[in-house]
């Protein structure tokens, strides 16, 4: 059993994006520990409540043996912090599996970690990722060693298995 910290934005998560990864891990018998800013009941961009185990400033990426960004309209607002950026960063360092989805890999193209990385996301993303030094592919899923991102709520059940295969 593999440990997964998911962030997610307290409001306007992609219920998607959070939802089918989830469920793909835990069914192959993954820990999943729910991220976000704030304790409590978080609420997705169409309804999804999810329970918040930790916030952002109760985890270490020691921990987890991944930590993944759930897009969304809320993702940049909640998630594109320098306390997260430096959580990515640790987790990029220490040789764990990121993954991110949607618009979210803008969050890890402004912590620094998208340099010379092949990376898909949200085509509004693009621009920043180019700007980051990342290789923007424009495809739904991309792998890239341990750094898996996909563009958004279509291929979020392929995301989630992308993360089992990785995770093996």
């Amino acid at each position: 059993m593999k440990r997964i910290a998911m962030f997610i934005a307290f409001h306007g998560f992609r219920d998607e994006e959070y939802l089918e990864p989830k469920k793909v891990l835990e069914a192959a018998g993954h820990k999943v520990t729910t991220v976000s800013t704030s304790k409590g009941e978080a609420r997705g961009r169409f309804g999804a409540a999810a329970q918040v185990d930790r916030t952002v400033n109760e985890i270490a990426p020691a921990d987890y043996d991944a930590l993944t960004l759930v897009g969304g309209p809320g993702a940049l607002e909640h998630l594109d912090k320098p306390e997260i950026h430096e959580l990515f960063r640790g987790a990029m360092e220490a040789g764990k599996l990121i993954g991110s989805i949607c618009i979210s890999p803008v969050v890890l193209a402004h912590a620094g970690l998208l340099k010379g990385r092949r990376v898909t996301c949200f085509p509004d993303g693009a621009e920043e990722v180019r700007r980051a030094g990342g290789e923007y592919t424009g495809k739904d899923l991309e792998t890239d060693g341990k750094l898996i991102t996909a563009s958004g709520p279509a291929p979020a059940r392929k995301y989630g298995e992308a993360l089992v295969e990785a995770l093996k």
